[in-house]
């Protein structure tokens, strides 16, 4: 189904896709379209926090956590989960008004918007064309810049890749990509 304006919007010749960063699914599947690793569930988003010399000392002092989670709701959510690189943002809007309706419209503008602030935020991307496995996108994984605690089993994250794409990729040392 088209989207009114999704093919002449900015984004309209992109491939969201995310960045790495930890991230899990988390809770029961709400509302999301029936395609393969579009769950439905909450995305929980942890970021390491990136201290100065000053602000470490006060965190140690003040016993800080050393990270950030972000909990999606519902729509930023399946937007997290459609974002893998493979879906063009023409795409990612008619499923996100597929499930949504009235309450994204108008979804190429409320679409644009998620994207805009996880972009804002380094968690995402636009690509000029389909993802090709250059970076980790799955969850679970732990960036190589950063350094994050174990997780919290009461929290009872679901790590689980659930494509080929979210698999993890074994990165060398100062080299772009090795096979999956």
């Amino acid at each position: 189904m088209d989207i009114a304006d999704s093919e002449t919007h900015r984004y309209s010749e992109t491939y969201p896709c995310r960045l790495p960063v930890w991230w899990a699914r988390k809770g029961s599947a709400g509302p999301h379209i029936q395609e393969d690793g579009v769950t439905g569930m909450h995305v929980v988003l942890r970021i390491e926090k990136r201290f100065t010399r000053f602000e470490r000392f006060l965190a140690k002092f003040m016993r800080a956590p050393r990270e950030v989670r972000r909990p999606l709701d519902n729509m930023n959510s399946m937007l997290w989960e459609l974002c893998d690189g493979t879906r063009s943002f023409p795409e990612v809007c008619s499923a996100m008004d597929s499930v949504f309706n009235e309450g994204i419209a108008p979804a190429v503008d409320r679409t644009a918007a998620g994207i805009d602030a996880l972009k804002s935020r380094n968690l995402l991307t636009l690509l000029s064309e389909k993802y090709s496995g250059k970076w980790n996108i799955g969850p679970g994984l732990t960036p190589n810049n950063q350094t994050l605690g174990p997780i919290d089993e009461r929290q009872k994250y679901d790590t689980e890749p659930r494509t080929i794409r979210e698999r993890p990729i074994h990165m060398e040392p100062n080299s772009q990509q090795v096979e999956q």
